[in-house]
């Protein structure tokens, strides 16, 4: 059969009738749940498609067996005479491989069963169900007796069993009339096939035979081309549809307002954004039309994003093995009223959004973000629903829709809705002062006739305050204003989005191909560049599918046209900077929306009465005698000779078709892959189909198939492990090098942590394929208590605590041998599943399983161990085929071993993704002191006492117990450890100490800091310092390299090796011997000494250009290796004259003690009188200073003091203006050679100038620093 025309130039492609098929008999529906259970009335049949109209189309070949499951998607249904059979209709859509799509439109009723054989085989039925009864009724009570049937009674009323009888009882089946039409004009379809169920159960006959409407509205109604709008006729009436222009938004033919009555507002909301982030959605309603509904609603609310993965509006009951899917998705579950939520077996709860449609409840997934400013959102949503009389509460009854017109004030606020109560005649005339006039006149002559006679003699005549409206223009007002809502918001949200898209230089083949490596938009700058209430969406929403598709889009726009849907969102974008930037609406930013909002409805409203064109009208077809006969309540067989294009009945058609619709344009679907060549629409199709499952077909569902899709799985879930734990790696390293001049940092603190929490996800899918049974929300964290379980009983042996204070006096001689491993004076810790896991049930924080296995993940990733305990974990392979089918992911064995591999090229890097994250936890420290192996060093009689500190929180004194060089304690979380002071009282008669370390190790992540000191505790040695601020080294474990290299880390941009050994976070601190200037020290030259305060310097300036929360400590920077105060010192020892020519034991802070009391001489006396203002101010300070320190503790040494006036210099800005001062002074003519740093006048205005730089910088210093001072 030819057909007519082009692609996209009808209305409908086919009409489908399905229903019971005589010949085939009633085929019970072995997919249905419980089936055999129930009474043969209430179980389901296979249905079929009957007939469809015409056979084929070419640009869209008909699939019956998608169409025929989707008509019926819960088969065939029968009621009794005695039973409500009311009518009911849905939507449906069918994907193809290349992605467009075909939308149906189903109309079931009910009718009559006139063949004896079926209704004989019902008989049959009924009696094998009663005997099956009576042999059960021994045994036990039948389990659904008492369970109210699908769609059969009211929920509360009693159930009574329902029966058949061939003799007295009718039987009436279900059957399905569809139109398949290439774009989705629902409200127009379900009219015309309402209005022909009309005709055919009406007692009169239709003006024309049904053949008549169906062949009109296949053949010679057009489809409207954009910005167009068309009029055809059905049975009883005219239907009209609009099509929006390309620079409108897409075509939605839904009322948005149900899904807000279903579900209410601030669930709405939380369910579009998981939408944005692409979590798992599944729809569960027993009724398909809310199904299809807020799918479709969900969907056209992310514009101009498209969702890119599985997508199934109405799950047949074929494809549930669809819901194992560890791929996003978004599916509509049909249920019975008779099943029971808590027995839904639902795989990735995890990431799941349930949403219960009848019963208005939305279940999120745990740690979902907000949407930026979500209360302004719901306001300004509440407000565009009640001014069209929508109510705000789920499940609440709206008004009639006639009465729900939307009306917006002239200044843009809400009004109050409108109201449509009807006054009677006689409130009119009384109202009216004309009238009363008129009857006092009357009155006075003699008539006696009243305001309620003359009322009566008055014809039926409404008043009204308000015309009526018409429902359809006020919904299609409503879908208006919410569209652009969420339409504006997305646009403020990525504001200035196309400045990161980073364009490519090639051609658009070779960025077609190397697309996937490549990357498109600079996220880290992005984020950079965001308030921070927006990062917890943003982080992952960019990492999305659909944002990665809008930036594809955005690309290809350099050389194919640009997509409608990103034209009009850029559109949107400028439109808001103007507005932005507009002086006049600077005093209402939301004006904008507002008056965009009444423009989309005042173009709605001008062109809802505006019919560009008139479809040809019904008429009657060349049909022989006999056909088209009317039988009440039976949907006639229609004539295949007269439905066949050909048949000589397109005579309007063809006369007609040179005339009309001269500007014919494809949908926008199709033009991206028909318009194409044959090589490159293969090449679409290609890529579409490479594409992970993105849609389930529908018409081929054999075990073959089921197989090959699950391989798609587990392929599809390695290839992202891969991808996931690479870009971790990379971007991590990137981040760490930055310290070895490798590169800018492209890692945010945020971003690390999304991609973290995406490994998250992604583990959490493979744990949920293929699963037996679920028991919690959590796969992951379900299999690791049951090993647990396991584990426990087989073996219980007592455990040793690792938490219980040290009590040892003395460390044994094996720890203080010679050279010892710092690592190895520390007892071993467990590193296994079972003890990490009880580390994480001691969590008082955590409440879910969700919470414990991200939790766990977070540890073992920080520990290093993740890939370890997984292999531990899945070597138990009798637990693991308890829990898993053999087509799972786990039980894949090759696949298993390359994931476990992708996940110990992780080990390569750092993460604090455990300790930065649960700030609040208690966490045990096990300390160790390493003593000096002098002699009378290694003991003390004094008290001695520590402080620890980290990037969190700080202990506070501490006291340490006597003699004891090994303890724990627990403390919450301090974050990465920075800083200990330690010292003592000086008490006894040997009080001096010398430490040469400390060990702290955190017994839940394992991190171990090892904190240098080497220097003598005591009054009399050393500086007489009896406490000294140390800086912590993270001492780590061997790093097996030859597992790395092996791997495809070897392809990342840095040598591997070199970032193994170099890459330290934080940077750590040497040993530093004492800085009394008689002590021999490496000499360095004087531009070594230039270039180490440079670079002390300039790692302060990075720091405060970093992200806040990526920065660290500051400490560090300042007292650790190479930092500010070594350096200086440096300045300070070079060229210092023979400390013989002043005593043994001279300090830093000795000089600085001699400028001092020179500064207070001068001025004192008439000399320093003649100085500026600012030098004296200058003096001051630095006198002021040096005396709080001196003055603050009798305990802290000279060096202490030196390092404690350095960062309270650079604190507040002073260095710059301290240095020329002092070198100007006799003292440092004394006591430096003319070779020294301080007497070279080119250094001196080089160390000015680069401390000068670190005035713009507001440095605060922690308070383990400041040991107590304060100024």
């Amino acid at each position: 059969m030819s057909e007519p025309g082009q692609a996209g130039t009808r209305f409908a492609d086919y009409f489908v009738v399905c229903g019971l098929d005589v010949a085939s008999g009633l085929e019970p529906d072995q997919l249905q749940a419980h089936n055999l259970q129930l009474t043969p009335l209430e179980r389901s049949y296979n249905s079929k498609v009957l007939a469809h109209y015409p056979d084929s189309v070419t640009w869209n070949p008909f699939d019956e067996s998608a169409v025929g499951m989707l008509c019926l998607p819960k088969g065939l249904s029968f009621r009794t005479q005695n039973e409500r059979r009311e009518t009911r209709f849905h939507s449906f859509i069918i994907t193809r491989e290349d992605g467009s799509r075909t939308y149906g439109t189903s109309f079931i009723f009910y009718e009559k069963v006139v063949d004896k054989q079926i209704c004989a085989a019902m008989q049959t039925l009924f009696a094998m169900h009663q005997a099956e009864l009576s042999n059960r009724q021994s045994r036990t009570v039948f389990p659904l007796m008492d369970r109210t049937p699908p769609e059969i009674g009211d929920e509360n009323e009693r159930y009574v069993p329902r029966t058949y009888d061939i003799n007295s009882d009718t039987l009436y089946v279900t059957k399905s009339i569809c139109l398949i039409t290439p774009l989705p004009f629902i409200q127009a379809c379900k009219k015309f096939l309402a209005q022909l169920y009309e005709a055919i159960s009406s007692p009169s006959q239709p003006p024309l035979p049904v053949e008549s409407y169906v062949y009109n509205i296949l053949y010679e109604v057009p489809l409207p081309p954009p910005g167009r709008s068309l009029q055809f006729n059905g049975v009883k009436s005219s239907i009209t549809c609009h099509r929006p222009s390309a620079s409108e938004l897409p075509l939605f033919d839904f009322h948005v307002r149900e899904m807000f009555t279903l579900l209410g507002v601030d669930s709405v909301l939380q369910l579009w954004t998981c939408a944005l982030l692409e979590k798992h959605i599944l729809l569960y309603s027993q009724d398909y039309h809310r199904l299809m509904l807020l799918a479709e609603s969900l969907s056209v609310l992310l514009f101009p994003f498209t969702w890119q993965h599985v997508y199934v509006p109405i799950l047949p009951a074929s494809l549930l093995h669809f819901l194992d899917a560890p791929v996003p998705y978004i599916m509509g579950l049909h249920h019975n009223r008779r099943d029971d939520r808590a027995e839904l077996q639902l795989p990735h709860e995890a990431s799941l959004c349930f949403v219960d449609i009848d019963n208005h409840t939305v279940e999120l997934p745990e740690d979902l973000p907000q949407f930026p400013k979500k209360l302004d959102v719901l306001q300004e949503i509440s407000e565009v629903l009640v001014r069209c009389n929508v109510p705000l509460e789920p499940g609440t009854n709206p008004p009639s829709r006639s009465d729900s017109g939307c009306h917006l004030s002239d200044d843009g606020r809400t009004g109050s809705p409108a109201h449509t109560s009807t006054l009677s005649k006689r409130d009119i005339l009384e109202s009216s002062e004309a009238i009363a006039k008129i009857t006092a006149i009357a009155q006075r002559m003699g008539v006696s006739h009243t305001i309620s006679d003359i009322a009566k003699s008055l014809p039926e005549i409404a008043f009204d305050k308000k015309p009526k409206v018409d429902p359809d223009l006020e919904d299609m007002k409503l879908n208006a204003a919410l569209r652009e809502i969420f339409l504006h918001r997305l646009a403020s949200l990525l504001l200035g989005y196309e400045a990161f898209v980073i364009q490519p230089n090639g051609d658009l083949e070779s960025w077609f191909s190397n697309r996937e490596q490549m990357t498109n938009f600079d996220k880290a700058a992005f984020l950079s560049d965001q308030p921070d209430i927006y990062l917890p969406f943003l982080s992952p929403f960019i990492e999305t599918q659909m944002f990665a598709t809008l930036v594809d889009n955005k690309i290809m726009a350099n050389w194919e046209p640009i997509d409608d849907n990103l034209k009009i969102f850029d559109a949107k974008i400028e439109s808001i900077k103007s507005s932005r930037n507009s002086h006049i609406r600077m005093s209402n930013p939301d004006r904008s929306m507002l008056v965009e909002i009444q423009d989309s409805e005042r173009a709605i409203a001008e062109k809802w009465n505006k019919i560009d064109h008139m479809a040809v009208h019904p008429h009657l077809l060349t049909m022989k005698i006999g056909q088209g006969r009317h039988e009440p309540g039976f949907f006639p067989e229609l004539q295949p000779d007269v439905m066949c294009f050909e048949s000589g009945n397109n005579r309007y058609t063809r006369r007609n078709m040179r005339q009309q619709w001269r500007r014919k344009e494809r949908m926008h679907q199709h033009s991206q892959h028909l318009a194409m060549s044959t090589d490159q629409r293969e090449k679409y199709i290609q890529e579409a189909r490479s594409k992970l499952l993105r849609q389930p077909k529908l018409s081929d569902m054999s075990p073959a198939v089921i197989a090959q899709t699950n391989w798609k799985f587990v392929e599809g879930l390695l290839k992202e492990c891969k991808v996931k734990t690479k870009r971790m790696l990379v971007e991590k390293m990137g981040s760490e090098a930055v310290e070895l001049g490798h590169g800018e940092t492209s890692l945010r603190g945020m971003e690390e942590n999304t991609l973290i929490a995406s490994l998250c996800d992604l583990l959490e899918r493979i744990w949920s394929h293929g699963l037996q049974t679920k028991q919690g929300k959590s796969a992951l964290w379900s299999h690791l208590m049951a090993y647990q379980e396991m584990e426990e009983t087989r073996d219980r042996s007592p455990e040793t605590s690792a938490l219980s204070p040290g009590t040892g006096p003395m460390m044994d001689r094996r720890r203080r041998s010679k050279s010892p491993d710092p690592i190895s004076l520390l007892p071993a810790m467990k590193q296994t599943v079972i003890q990490d896991m009880r580390s994480i049930q001691s969590m008082k924080e955590i409440k879910t399983d969700v919470g414990f296995a991200r939790t766990w993940v977070r540890l073992s990733i920080e520990k290093k161990m993740l890939s370890a305990h997984l292999k531990e974990l899945l070597a138990d392979q009798e637990l693991l085929k308890s829990r898993y089918k053999r087509y799972a992911f786990l039980r894949s064995e090759e696949e298993r071993e390359q994931f476990l591999y992708h996940l110990l090229s992780l080990n390569a890097v750092d993460y604090f993704c455990f300790t930065n994250c649960f700030t609040a936890t208690v966490i045990p420290y096990r300390v160790v002191i390493v003593p000096s192996r002098k002699f009378n060093a290694s003991t003390t009689t004094a008290n001695p006492w520590m402080c620890l500190a980290g990037e969190l929180s700080d202990t506070g004194i501490i006291q340490l117990p006597k003699h004891a060089l090994e303890m724990t304690f627990e403390h919450k979380n301090l974050g990465v450890l920075t800083t200990l002071r330690i010292g003592h009282d000086n008490s006894g008669l040997m009080p001096k100490w010398m430490v040469e370390y400390i060990l702290v190790r955190n017994e839940v992540t394992g991190h171990t800091y090892k904190f240098q000191c080497g220097r003598w505790l005591g009054k009399g040695v050393d500086d007489g310092s009896l406490e000294r601020l140390l800086v912590g080294e993270l001492l780590r474990k061997p790093v097996d390299t030859e597992v790395v290299r092996t791997s495809w880390v070897h392809q990342l941009p840095s040598p591997i090796e070199e970032l193994l050994k170099k890459c330290r976070t934080p940077p750590g601190s040497r040993s530093r011997s004492p800085v009394g200037m008689d002590v021999p020290k490496i000499r360095l030259a004087l531009p070594q000494i230039q270039e180490m305060v440079g670079d002390a310097v300039n790692n302060i300036v990075k720091h405060f250009y970093k992200p806040e929360k990526e920065r660290g400590s500051l400490t560090l920077l300042l007292c650790g290796e190479n930092g500010l105060v070594e350096s200086l010192e440096q300045v300070f020892l070079y060229g210092f004259k023979s400390s013989r020519l002043f005593r043994n034991k001279f300090f830093v802070w000795d000089f600085i003690g001699k400028v001092y009391t020179y500064f207070q001489s001068i001025d004192n006396d008439q000399e320093g009188s003649e100085d500026s203002v600012e030098v004296r101010q200058s003096r001051k300070s630095l006198c002021r200073l040096v005396e709080k320190i001196n003055a603050h503790s009798t305990s802290m040494g000279k060096d202490e003091k030196f390092k404690l006036l350095v960062c309270l210099g650079a604190r507040d800005h002073l260095l710059d203006q301290w240095i020329p001062l002092i070198v100007a002074t006799p003292v440092t003519l004394s006591m430096y050679e003319d070779s020294s740093f301080l007497r070279d006048e080119a250094m001196v205005q080089f160390l000015v100038s680069i401390l000068q730089s670190l005035k713009e910088f507001n440095i605060m210093l922690e308070a383990s620093l400041m040991s107590g001072l304060d100024v």
